[in-house]
């Protein structure tokens, strides 16, 4: 039994992925190819959370993958990680139509897998990667850039946010921006040893 801010859970990971993959909460499990559950360490200190499974995501079942995934390989790199040391998981387990934005219900229909998985993790850090993300998690509708730089709390474990890796691909000038948010987790990391 885990306890995350005020609620408790009793699971393990079997039955979790299990849950996820039988989902029928919102309307995505119509459209989609397979749920992504999530993939790496599952005591990682790290916990990745992005905004939902796109195309290539959908199809190999996995978080991240194709180019923004590589380029989140990199950024993990860059401060020392590996993408197998931490735990990458997304706001929505199942892709949105033509890769839209998630609809309000479809966050709120997974919010609490991702809870239990973060129950499950028991990260020491969370980097929200994306608005998407970011705006979910801390259940505002500010801007990326007022959200970054600032250390925020999610269920009590240390949260910070950066661009996303597609965005990156799209605006390389911001990843010097993205360099000083990944500087900052892990300066929040190390403070939270």
């Amino acid at each position: 039994m885990k306890e995350i801010g005020t609620e408790v859970w009793q699971c393990n990971w079997e039955d979790l992925q299990a849950e996820v993959a039988a989902c029928t909460a919102c309307p995505l499990h119509q459209t989609r190819t397979q749920t992504v559950f999530g993939v790496g360490n599952r005591a990682a200190d790290w916990l990745v959370v992005g905004e939902a499974p796109g195309e290539q995501e959908d199809l190999q079942g996995e978080p991240f993958v194709g180019r923004a995934g590589l380029l989140l390989n990199e950024m993990l790199r860059a401060i020392g990680l590996q993408r197998e040391q931490v735990y990458i998981a997304n706001i929505l387990k199942c892709r949105p139509p033509k890769n839209r934005d998630p609809q309000e219900d479809e966050a709120a229909a997974c919010e609490d897998y991702l809870k239990r998985q973060l129950a499950l993790v028991q990260p020491k850090i969370i980097l929200a990667v994306g608005r998407i993300a970011a705006q979910n998690l801390l259940k505002t509708t500010t801007p990326i850039g007022k959200l970054r730089g600032v250390v925020h709390d999610y269920q009590q474990v240390p949260l910070v946010v950066t661009y996303h890796p597609a965005y990156l691909l799209r605006s390389p000038l911001e990843k010097r921006r993205a360099w000083e948010d990944m500087r900052l987790a892990l300066k929040t990391y190390r403070q939270s040893l």
